[in-house]
């Protein structure tokens, strides 16, 4: 079985995320969208909460396990659970300049290769950080993050689904 891991904080997994984890699937037998929790950063959503909201917009994809990393290295993750790539979406040459050293060095530890698929063009804009400005500023950014994000995201308002039928 080929095993891929899409890694990431999804605070909040957002529809750039979904495209790059849908197109994953279509190369691997299963991806693990593995959610890591960095403890230098400050996170809107809780990781059970991101695991839920992952969870929840992933479960119609077939192949696609939700799980959070946990402690340590991502190279150890993936050696523990046999995964043999680690796939990153791409939106800029600035994201390369940014993951290019760590998939040298996830390589070096682990030998697990690094795939990087590059962002649909819709998506080359999208940032979990500024959904959640723009969403905290009074933006609309349902044409952005899936249903249950959106729901959390405009706490209070319901999201197009929850809307009473006149």
């Amino acid at each position: 079985m080929r095993r891929a891991v899409c890694p990431g904080s999804f605070d909040p997994i957002h529809n750039g995320h979904l495209e790059v984890i849908a197109r994953a699937a279509g190369l691997f037998d299963e991806v693990i969208v593995a959610i890591s929790t960095n403890y230098a950063k400050k996170y809107m959503f809780s990781l059970e909460e991101r695991l839920e909201m992952a969870r929840e917009t992933l479960a119609s994809l077939k192949g696609i396990v939700v799980e959070p990393v946990g402690e340590g290295l991502l190279a150890e993750y993936c050696r523990q659970r046999g995964v043999s790539a680690i796939v990153k979406g791409l939106r800029s040459s600035s994201d390369f300049d940014y993951e290019l050293p760590m998939a040298t060095m996830n390589r070096q530890l682990s030998g697990v290769e690094t795939v990087f698929l590059p962002a649909e063009a819709s998506y080359l804009h999208l940032s979990s950080t500024l959904i959640k400005e723009v969403a905290a500023l009074g933006g609309s950014v349902s044409d952005y993050v899936p249903r249950s994000v959106h729901r959390r995201l405009v706490a209070g308002e319901p999201s197009p689904d929850q809307q009473p039928k006149r």
